[in-house]
């Protein structure tokens, strides 16, 4: 049993929009010598598309063709990544630097087979390359992005949330990708207590044993004791009360525009944030090249770099590997933490 719980974790990786810099970026990843030493990799794609991505980086490497997710975990060499070939779109169809429905198209046919591998216990994690929102919903994407379909798809029916990550820092948010007009409207006591207790369990499975999580006022000057606003009073302080009577290491709220501080300075791990923006654009200030996103309150973990397609450089050879780098890296740490667990509890049923 033992020998099973160390295995490395199977962690599916995908090409992401075909006419974006993805392509580059996994053959990038894939080169790299340290990439396999944490996790047996599945690549999953088109293989003219997997080509065009070596093309642009101006590298080849090796993968080992597999006929289906469930031969990749018996697999005895894991030094190599292995390839699932699927046949998703033409190279007629695309064109670099274009959003497009069939590029759509083929990144919901590539996703949709590793969450049925996730289901199926085939794989433990997912990092996929940047996606274009705009693509996927001209290629049948009906949700406002890829996180909600990811839900939909797996039957979450709990809080789900994306969580925004650099380096050592993560956020979560209460609103995502609405209107800033409407972010009042998600501001609810509930809300706060799942989106820090989701943070607090995340970074526990990312491998930080004693979380320290911090939540950021609505209003300017945090309200200013109410007379600039009332949510932090109302609806945010006694939801951090709730979790601290649980037993939680959470804290707040604290002024938007200084709590950052705290965490560029290694005094939190987590900041649970109001809107989207409220931590996107300290995040990426901070380090735009190396951040990630992850897929929060999924039943098995999804990772992908913060950045997009980057249609500007795509096909041009530029492509920064280091937030691709970083997504696989937090893929493949929670995919060993999702293994491990999972076994436990089957080794349990089973007795």
């Amino acid at each position: 049993m033992n020998q099973t719980i160390t295995q490395k974790p199977v962690v599916a990786v995908t090409l992401g929009d075909p006419g974006g810099i993805g392509p580059e970026l996994i053959a990038r990843l894939l080169a790299r010598s340290g990439t396999m030493q944490t996790a047996n990799v599945v690549l999953v794609g088109d293989p003219w598309l997997w080509a065009h991505g070596q093309e642009q980086a101006g590298m080849t490497v090796a993968t080992q063709e597999v006929g289906s997710f469930a031969e990749v975990r018996e697999r005895s060499d894991t030094h190599m990544p292995a390839f699932l070939a699927m046949h998703t779109v033409d190279p007629a169809e695309v064109q670099i630097a274009v959003a497009a429905a069939p590029g759509g198209r083929s990144v919901l046919q590539v996703l949709n087979r590793c969450m049925d591998a996730a289901r199926a216990g085939e794989i433990d994690a997912i990092c996929f390359a940047p996606l274009n929102k705009h693509a996927m919903k001209q290629g049948g994407l009906r949700h406002e992005d890829e996180l909600h379909h990811f839900a939909e798809y797996l039957g979450v029916d709990s809080y789900f949330c994306e969580f925004n990550t650099l380096e050592g820092i993560w956020t979560s948010r209460i609103s995502s990708h609405v209107p800033l007009k409407d972010v009042p409207k998600y501001i609810e006591r509930k809300r706060v207590v799942d989106a820090a207790a989701l943070l607090y369990s995340s970074l526990q499975a990312s491998g930080v044993a004693q979380p320290r999580v911090a939540v950021a006022g609505l209003n300017p000057h945090n309200g200013e004791g109410g007379t600039c606003g009332r949510e932090e009073i109302d609806v945010i302080a006694p939801a951090v009360a709730e979790l601290q009577a649980q037993g939680f290491s959470v804290t707040g709220p604290f002024p938007a525009d200084t709590i950052f501080l705290q965490a560029r300075d290694g005094q939190v791990d987590g900041i649970v944030t109001m809107y989207h923006d409220q931590g996107q654009i300290a995040l990426k200030l901070m380090g735009f090249s190396r951040g990630v996103t992850v897929q929060g309150g999924l039943p098995v973990p999804i990772t992908t770099p913060a950045h997009g397609t980057a249609y500007d450089i795509a096909g041009k050879g530029k492509a920064d590997v280091n937030a691709t780098a970083n997504a696989f890296a937090i893929a493949a740490r929670m995919g060993a933490a999702y293994r491990t667990r999972h076994l436990f509890y089957s080794s349990k049923e089973t007795k």
